[in-house]
C-alpha cells in the first residue's frame, strides 16, 4: 500500500478547497454565505486526516511537537496552493482590482479627509497592489486557521493517548 505523505495530503486538501471555492464563485454565492464554511471544514478535515494517520502509525511518539510537525507539513502546502491560486486568479481577473479601486475611491471621497491628488494616488496604489494584498490575506487567512486546527488536533490526540 502506498503511503500518502502529509505533503500530498496538503495538495489534495488545497485542491479540494479550490474546487469548492470555484464552485461557490461561479454559482455566484455571496461571500457571507454559510457555504463558505465548507472550505474551512475541508481544511480542518485535511489536517485531521494527516494527524490521525500519524497518530495511528508506529512512528507516533506521543510528543506534541512530532504530531504538530505532521500537521504543519500539510497546512503549509495548503497555504502555498491557496496563495499561488490567489495570485493567478487575481492576475486573470484585473476587473476585480478596478472594481475594488472604484469602491475605495468612493469611500475616500465620502471621508473628505484627502485632496483629489491624494485620493488619486491612494486609488492607484490600491489598484496596483491588489494582487499582492490578496495574496497576503490568503497567506495569513490560511496559515492562522491551519496552525489553530493543527495545534488543537495535536493537543487532543496527545491528551487522548495519555
Amino acid at each position: 500500500m502506498t503511503k500518502i505523505t502529509p505533503l500530498l495530503k496538503g495538495i489534495i486538501t488545497g485542491i479540494a478547497m479550490l474546487v469548492v471555492t470555484l464552485v461557490l464563485f461561479y454559482t455566484k454565492q455571496k461571500p457571507d454565505s454559510g457555504l463558505q464554511y465548507i472550505i474551512f471544514a475541508i481544511y480542518a478535515g485535511g489536517i485531521a486526516w494527516t494527524l490521525l494517520v500519524y497518530f495511528r502509525s508506529p512512528e507516533y511518539t506521543g510528543r506534541f511537537g512530532d504530531i504538530f510537525s505532521q500537521g504543519f507539513k500539510c497546512f503549509i502546502i495548503v497555504t502555498l496552493v491557496i496563495v499561488a491560486f490567489t495570485g493567478i486568479f487575481s492576475a486573470m481577473h484585473p476587473e476585480f482590482a478596478d472594481e475594488d479601486a472604484k469602491l475605495y475611491r468612493e469611500y475616500l471621497v465620502q471621508q473628505k479627509n484627502n485632496t483629489p491628488q491624494q485620493i488619486d494616488e491612494m486609488v492607484k496604489d490600491e489598484r496596483d497592489n491588489y494582487a499582492t494584498k490578496n495574496m497576503w490575506r490568503a497567506a495569513f487567512g490560511t496559515l492562522i486557521p491551519g496552525a489553530i486546527f493543527t495545534a488543537a488536533g495535536a493537543g487532543l490526540l496527545v491528551l487522548r493517548k495519555k
